[in-house]
């Protein structure tokens, strides 16, 4: 069994991106809990397709939702936990990397700016409203994960095996170091 890998991050740094070229390179299973977390969404009666669908006034309804009723997450953590302790897999979560004791728990991080600039180009919106939601959606989550499992999204960083900024390197750069980092970890 391959040890599973965790991709954790703030908004649009390129965690999917990331998560995605290691499971190819690595031949493991890829899950967003994103994504997970948008079918549970689906069956509350949210219309949660597309990409971009946080970055939406549903998506943020939603995140308001989590915010009263922590049960959406609770159930996720619970899934994704399950999932990454089986092995081979590649997850993007937010909260796994506090949440699991194995495996290997990757940190991308990257200014604001460039998170701004890249969920525009992939979201055809405004620099202003990219800057406004991603700053939003981490601010928001932050707090969630707080009240829900009492650590400091983006602050407390002890838990990650390894942390790669992202700002001024290409996707496939980010890539190729996140990929020589876990062939040494694997």
């Amino acid at each position: 069994m391959t040890k599973s890998i965790v991709i954790s991050g703030p908004p649009a740094v390129g965690k999917t991106t990331v998560a995605k070229g290691l499971a190819k390179e690595f031949d493991l299973k890829y899950l967003s809990g994103g994504d997970v977390l948008k079918e549970m969404a689906k069956e509350h009666g949210f219309n949660s397709g597309g990409d971009d669908w946080w970055d939406t006034e549903d998506g943020m309804k939603f995140l308001n939702q989590r915010e009263k009723n922590p049960e959406f997450d609770k159930k996720l953590d619970e899934k994704l936990s399950e999932l990454f302790n089986q092995g081979s897999m590649v997850i993007t979560s937010y909260t796994l990397p506090w949440l699991v004791k194995d495996g290997i728990k990757i940190w991308l991080e990257g200014s604001r700016i460039s998170s701004s600039k890249r969920m525009q180009n992939r979201d055809n919106m405004s620099s202003e409203d990219a800057f406004e939601i991603t700053k939003k959606r981490f601010d928001k989550n932050k707090a969630l994960y707080k009240k829900l499992y009492n650590f400091d999204f983006g602050d407390d960083k002890s838990v990650f095996d390894v942390i790669i900024n992202t700002d001024n390197l290409s996707a496939t750069q980010v890539i190729d170091v996140t990929t020589e980092t876990v062939r040494k970890l694997l």
